[in-house]
């Protein structure tokens, strides 16, 4: 697969974090709002993760400024119409964006108020962009149970109004998945189908629990290559793996990029899809990830067809849509 192709492919991106894929533009249109005004070049030094990034930890902190922005039902809105029109420029034919609602509430806005405001963000990009998307809402490792649950309770009522799942993130390292049975076992009461980060850090065991909670999908996943009976049982039970390369590299999920291991997951027949992660504090899109691949000889044209279709299964999108991004796809390459 040539670069060409790679750009002007379909793609489907289940892993990308709104307030880590806010535009440096937009970042700085909302903070000239405050009466805080930056140069890119500023912006861009508190934004984007080093390459040289020493872990996930260090990873995080990036986060702080893009999410001062999004305190109002405005910069909700701007925020989310313009990550998924940006997406959709670069073939990006679904997408589901995740963010934590908690992080949103420090100037008086519900939880509720803070997803219908990126709801219709999105929607408004859905009516001017050849794209559909998703929300999928994210509890936060560091704060407490009783929070995370008021969170998904709210959610729950947008659930099938925006909301198709939810997730949760933060620093798996210090936080393991076996602390959170309670928040995916409400989940599951409230018939919301769930992805979980796990294996970002270098842990396969956050994997295994991931899949004994009964996530549908793992985020990034990366700890579980070399582990036959992991990557067996992913595929066997069909649990997709959103895979996020570059924010990989960056938080040292793996070493060396030649370490990658997206092949041997496809190989053993593990549904894989290509995301961004974070598209700003990552510096990337999603046709950067599917370029890198393909540089690296870890892409061909076989590969994306599968990848995209496989990607489309495990979305939390409606049957509905499901279809119509195959059919597209279909009459596109006359298949």
């Amino acid at each position: 697969m040539n670069r060409f192709v790679a750009y002007n492919m379909p793609k489907i991106e289940l892993h990308c974090h709104l307030d880590g894929s806010m535009s440096v533009d937009v970042i700085r249109e909302l903070l000239a709002k405050k009466g805080e005004n930056f140069e890119e070049k500023e912006l861009l030094t508190m934004l984007q993760a080093p390459v040289d990034c020493e872990s996930l930890a260090e990873y995080l902190k990036c986060f702080d400024t893009p999410i001062s922005c999004i305190q109002t039902k405005e910069g909700l809105r701007i925020a989310a119409e313009d990550l998924a029109i940006t997406a959709a420029k670069e073939q990006v034919k679904y997408l589901e964006v995740r963010f934590a609602p908690s992080f949103s509430t420090a100037e008086g806005l519900s939880v509720r108020d803070v997803i219908e405001n990126v709801q219709e963000g999105l929607s408004s990009a859905e009516q001017k962009a050849d794209i559909y998307t998703g929300i999928i809402v994210c509890g936060m490792r560091h704060l407490d149970m009783e929070t995370n649950l008021r969170m998904l309770k709210d959610a729950r009522e947008l659930y099938g109004y925006g909301v198709v799942g939810c997730d949760m993130a933060g620093d798996e390292k210090a936080f393991p998945n076996s602390l959170y049975a309670d928040f995916f076992a409400k989940a599951k009461e409230y018939g919301m189908p769930y992805t979980i980060h796990a294996g970002e850090c270098g842990d396969s065991e956050n994997v295994k629990v991931a899949i004994e909670l009964g996530a549908k999908r793992v985020g990034h996943g990366i700890a579980m290559a070399g582990h036959d009976d992991l990557v067996q049982l992913c595929a066997d039970r069909r649990i997709g793996v959103e895979m996020c390369p570059t924010s990989n590299l960056q938080t040292k999920a793996i070493r060396e990029f030649a370490d990658y291991p997206i092949m041997e997951f496809y190989h053993a027949g593990v549904p894989v899809s290509v995301n961004t992660d974070n598209r700003t504090v990552s510096g990337t899109t999603c046709t950067d990830e599917y370029v890198r691949l393909t540089d690296a000889g870890m892409m061909n044209e076989r590969m994306s067809e599968r990848i995209y279709r496989d990607s489309v299964e495990m979305s939390f999108a409606s049957d509905d849509i499901k279809h119509k991004l195959l059919q597209s796809y279909d009459e596109l390459f006359m298949i």
